[in-house]
């Protein structure tokens, strides 16, 4: 576990998101048309509460929205869907920049997985393979 928070600016914060996102195979974001990708300092008390995190857990990224899988012929003028990362628990849990900006593309990787509708269970075993 880092106990000292590496220290980057929101501009440098923000360009490794879009780093992580250059960097994503195009097959991922083929269908991920209608997704917003943005970050913040941290969970809000209500995120922590909803995904039932315990005091001592982090939270690096959220998948808020209808995934693909659960799409019928019904979903239009919906707003889209929403991944964000969070810049403070990344930082907490990394010692280089470089740490953080491979959390911040497994982060990426992993919401971007909830948008095409896998589980964590899922999201585990294809990362094992």
């Amino acid at each position: 576990m880092v106990l000292a928070m590496i220290q980057v600016s929101d501009e440098v914060f923000e360009r490794m998101i879009a780093d992580a996102i250059d960097s994503l195979p195009d097959r991922f974001l083929d269908h991920a048309k209608n997704v917003a990708i943005v970050w913040d300092h941290d969970p809000t008390p209500q995120q922590r509460m909803e995904m039932k995190l315990r005091p001592y857990e982090s939270l690096y990224g959220l998948y808020q929205g209808i995934p693909l899988t659960r799409r019928g012929d019904g979903y239009n003028l919906v707003l889209p869907d929403k991944i964000t990362i969070f810049k403070n628990p990344i930082l907490h849990s990394a010692d280089s920049i470089e740490a953080a900006q491979k959390q911040v593309l497994h982060t990426l990787w992993h919401e971007i997985a909830h948008h095409y509708g896998l589980d964590h269970d899922r999201i585990h075993e294809l990362e094992d393979s």
